[in-house]
C-alpha cells in the first residue's frame, strides 16, 4: 500500500507544522486516534529523531496500539515516522511546503504491508486509508484556522 493525499492550508508552514508534529495533538486531528503518548524521548531529550510515540487507534472496529519511531525531523517542513511494534508495518510522511499564496501545501503519504494481519481486508486498505488522511488533512485545516 502507498496512498498520499494532499491540501492547502491558509496558514503559514510554521503554524502548521508547529501544531501537525506535536504528537499531543494527534488525537485531535488524526483519524481514528484515541490517544497518543511520547513513549521514548530523542536522544538528546523531547520530541525529534529517535523520540517514539506510542498510539492507540480503533482501525476496522479493533483498538490496536502502535508506535511510531521519527526517522527525520526537519521542522517545519517535514516529519518521518516508522512503525518499531503494531500490527504492521508502516511508514508515515508529513510534508508542510509553503505555498505561493502564502499558505501552506501540507501533504500526508503512508506506505505499509497490512496483508499479513489484514488479508480479508487487503483490497481494501488503501481506499480506507486514503479517505482517513483526507479527513486528517481536512481536520488538521480546521484545527490550525
Amino acid at each position: 500500500m502507498d496512498v498520499s493525499a494532499s491540501r492547502l492550508i491558509p496558514q503559514p508552514p510554521e503554524v502548521v507544522a508547529r501544531y501537525a508534529m506535536d504528537w499531543r495533538h494527534d488525537h485531535e486531528w488524526t483519524q481514528g486516534i484515541k490517544r497518543a503518548e511520547l513513549s521514548s524521548p530523542a536522544p538528546g531529550g523531547g520530541f525529534g529523531v529517535g523520540a517514539e510515540v506510542t498510539r492507540t487507534a480503533h482501525f476496522l472496529g479493533k483498538e490496536i496500539d502502535y508506535v511510531l519511531r521519527v526517522v527525520a525531523h526537519e521542522p517545519p517542513a517535514l516529519l518521518e515516522m516508522k512503525s518499531v511494534a503494531g500490527p504492521f508495518p508502516m511508514h508515515v510522511t508529513y510534508r508542510f511546503d509553503p505555498s505561493r499564496s502564502g499558505g501552506t501545501a501540507a501533504s500526508i503519504r503512508i506506505r505499509g504491508d497490512a496483508s499479513r494481519y489484514y488479508r480479508l481486508f487487503g483490497p481494501f486498505m488503501a481506499r480506507f486509508a486514503r479517505a482517513d488522511i483526507r479527513k486528517d488533512l481536512r481536520a488538521l485545516a480546521r484545527n490550525v484556522g
